[in-house]
């Protein structure tokens, strides 16, 4: 492997940028700015560790990137649904894509109630496994579920997809979803004088009062560990505010308190993309929490219905209380999960099963032949695997379906990603297309009136979006699930395009379409393993090496600024910067303060922003939209989001908006723009891999400079540091349903 070595600028002398920062430094792209507080300094505001301000795997890029991360605002998940509420008269697509995660999780609990018994993953228990098992049972047969927070109806039967001469039906008219419930203000009002009355802040009121209902101050009063259940609250808080309402009463080990906890620790694995956790794992993270039996605290959670227990791998055949059994042969670990994941993940698995069984279309046998229309032609799900150039191979199969006559619908993950396909490809995003704001709408049964869905950045699917999409797919349509696998996951739960891939579930066809030009020859090396020095005569990609994070700022602001519009020709508010996380001496706070202070200076007088800032835009959790501060008034900032009027309420500027000149990884993911500026101060080494690396270096159309400071790190995390596993049973599922022919 040849890595790009320091200093070296393609198109230049190597030696143009080894020196110190001068502002007139080379043709090839340089940049200003003031360090902050080093990454790893310790709690952000709010009480937030610098490990949630990371990029690293987990998708947890905190407020604007919607990773519903420690540091996102107090009750976020319930209010994201009013980011852009005020945008206009009608439901806003995250207004839209919230009420469609109610119905989906109501839909999921309906069909689990069908089946009529406890989730069968968990059939081969024994010994303490199956007590666990048996006090879930226990729980399940007195009807406790989650369906009392959901009010959506049940879905219609499905019915089938039409005979290959039936006309295309007309998509039924789509009702408008309802907007997320706010708390009435007595509720919150009465939460707000418990909080105060054991020195919490107040403003934690209106996010407790969304998560608890209606008896919220009855409940944190029974249980003051239930604040535990608002986003950004660590227990060291509970704790101390526990302490003021109950005094001696509460212990380390008081029950309610390690329900409380086993719960936090499943959402914070949550937030670093694990669906479940194993129960040893659990245990180890209530120690450290000084839970005295961390056994015993488990099984509680289980009994209280808390959490669900899980253990598969097993066969029928393959007891775990099997004497007969080798000594040496490693035990199935026992899973916990929350519900919300798990019976996501089951019908996730169930509905891919289904449309994995679905066999030939003859309505296909016209269509050109293709690797992928014959895969799609004799089945019903089909991964596609490729870069940004394979992108033109899917959208080419949607256009193919529809000269066949086919309903045919593609979505892409981002907004950036639609308009970037081009009118012609009539793409939607993949949450209008939830939340029936784009599409083709519902049919009468309540399903897509689709016979094609392909999916692109299919990677970024967490478990409940994509538990949603295949709900929504009726019975005989074609599911195109179509990415580079080499990017990073989901900044939600799961890992659902790796384990479709693991598990083998349907047919792979892996395009042959190479990127072009150097910044597709390097991307390309490096899904492989490798950091190539590439010939770039156009400056394409230049690598701009510094010693310490304060230049890094510096060269970073001087490449956006100057160098890059005048060698390149790219505009400084068409080029991006993308740096490891937010926190730190480059993270984007400090990024973001220095490119302000050169393109937009200004008072911030509008939360801190002011018109033609560029932001990040958080209108749901997982979700970052670029935009442009326009104005501000008494009800928010009016911001343009890629031609989108968007309004964000004043309460929710500090919780949904940063500044978006610098980006983490994980908020550029599914997005490019002509030119990107990679930050990899010597601080960052810790953080990189080689998903990172691919997935930042990939965001530049035109050109990529890299702003190297971790020397050798580089060609290191790209050659041998892999993602960090995720703990997900996706793919089990899958190979059990497909290897049982069961629904």
């Amino acid at each position: 492997m040849t890595a790009l070595p320091r200093g070296a600028t393609p198109g230049s002398s190597a030696d143009d940028d080894q020196d110190a920062p001068a502002p007139d430094a080379p043709e090839a792209p340089d940049a200003a700015g003031a360090p902050t507080a080093p990454v790893g300094d310790g709690a952000d505001a709010g009480g937030t560790p610098d490990a949630a301000d990371t990029d690293g795997d987990t998708g947890a890029d905190t407020e604007a990137d919607g990773g519903g991360t420690e540091e996102e605002a107090p009750g976020a998940a319930a209010e994201g649904a009013a980011a852009e509420g005020a945008a206009g008269s009608g439901v806003s697509e995250a207004e839209a894509e919230l009420a469609a995660q109610r119905e989906l999780r109501a839909r999921i609990e309906q069909r689990k109630a069908e089946k009529g018994g406890p989730i069968e993953a968990g059939a081969k228990l024994s010994g303490t496994a199956a007590d666990l098992l048996a006090a879930v049972r226990a729980v399940e047969s007195g009807g406790a579920s989650g369906t009392a927070f959901f009010d959506s109806p049940a879905p219609a039967p499905r019915r089938p997809a039409p005979e290959p001469a039936a006309p295309a039906r007309p998509a039924a008219p789509v009702e408008p979803a309802r907007p997320a419930r706010a708390a009435a203000p007595e509720t919150v009002a009465a939460v707000r004088a418990v909080l105060a009355e054991g020195g919490a802040p107040e403003s934690l009121a209106a996010g407790v009062a969304a998560v608890l209902g209606a008896t919220a101050a009855d409940a944190l009063r029974d249980d003051p560990w239930q604040l535990l259940s608002v986003a950004g609250v660590r227990p060291e808080q509970a704790d101390g505010f526990a302490r003021a309402l109950l005094g001696a009463e509460c212990g380390p080990g008081d029950e309610r308190r390690t329900v409380a906890l086993v719960d936090w620790v499943l959402q914070r694995a949550a937030l670093q993309g694990h669906t479940a956790l194993e129960a040893s794992a659990v245990r180890a993270a209530l120690a450290e929490r000084s839970v005295p039996e961390p056994d015993e605290a488990v099984q509680h959670a289980i009994a209280e219905g808390a959490v669900l227990v899980f253990h598969d791998g097993l066969d029928e055949d393959e007891s775990a209380g099997d004497e007969e059994r080798a000594e040496d042969t490693e035990p199935v670990p026992v899973l916990l999960g929350l519900d919300r994941y798990a019976l996501a993940e089951e019908s996730l698995a169930d509905g891919l099963a289904r449309l994995a069984r679905t066999g030939p279309d003859t309505r296909w046998q016209d269509a050109p032949r293709t690797d992928l229309t014959r895969a799609v032609a004799g089945h019903g799900l089909v991964a596609h695997t490729g870069g940004e150039a394979a992108r033109a191979e899917a959208v080419a199969l949607a256009g193919a379906a529809r000269e066949l006559g086919l309903r045919a619908a593609v979505a892409a993950y981002t907004e950036n990603g639609r308009r970037r396909l081009g009118p012609e490809a009539g793409a939607v995003t993949v949450a209008g297309l939830l939340a029936g704001t784009a599409g083709p709408g519902r049919d009468e049964d309540g399903a897509l009136a689709l016979d094609l869905l392909v999916v692109l950045d299919a990677p970024q699917l967490d478990v409940e979006t994509a538990a949603m999409l295949v709900e929504a797919l009726p019975d005989g349509c074609r599911l195109v699930l179509s990415g580079d696998p080499g990017v990073l996951w989901s900044a939600g739960a799961g890992r659902v395009f790796a384990d479709v891939l693991a598990a083998g579930a349907c047919p792979h066809v892996a395009s042959r379409t190479p990127d072009p030009g150097p910044i597709g020859e390097l991307v390309s090396g490096i899904g492989i393993g490798e950091l190539n020095q590439v010939e770039a005569p156009g400056k394409e990609v230049v690598i701009v090496p510094v010693r310490e994070p304060g230049e890094a700022v510096h060269r970073t602001v001087q490449l956006v600024a100057d160098s890059i519009p005048r060698a390149i020709g790219v505009p400084a508010d068409r080029t991006q910067v993308i740096t490891v996380g937010h926190g730190g001496p480059a993270g984007t706070r400090a990024l973001n303060a220095a490119l302000k202070q050169r393109l937009n200076p200004g008072p911030g007088r509008f939360g801190g922003f002011d018109p033609g800032d560029r932001v990040a835009h958080a209108p749901a959790p997982g979700r970052t939209v670029p935009g442009t501060v326009l104005s501000a008034d008494a009800d928010g900032l009016h911001l343009d989001c890629e031609g989108e009027r968007v309004l964000v309420p004043k309460d929710r500027v500090d919780t949904a908006l940063r500044h978006g000149w610098a980006l983490t990884a994980h908020q550029s993911v599914g997005m490019r723009w002509p030119a990107a500026v990679v930050v990899l101060p010597g601080d960052a080494a810790e953080a990189l891999d080689r998903a990172w690396v691919h997935t930042a270096f990939g965001r530049g159309e035109r050109h990529l400079s890299v702003v190297h400071g971790v020397d050798q790190a580089l060609p290191r995390a790209v050659a041998e540091v892999l993602p960090r596993p995720r703990t997900t049973r996706l793919r089990g599922l899958l190979e059990a349903l497909l290897a049982t022919g069961e629904d």
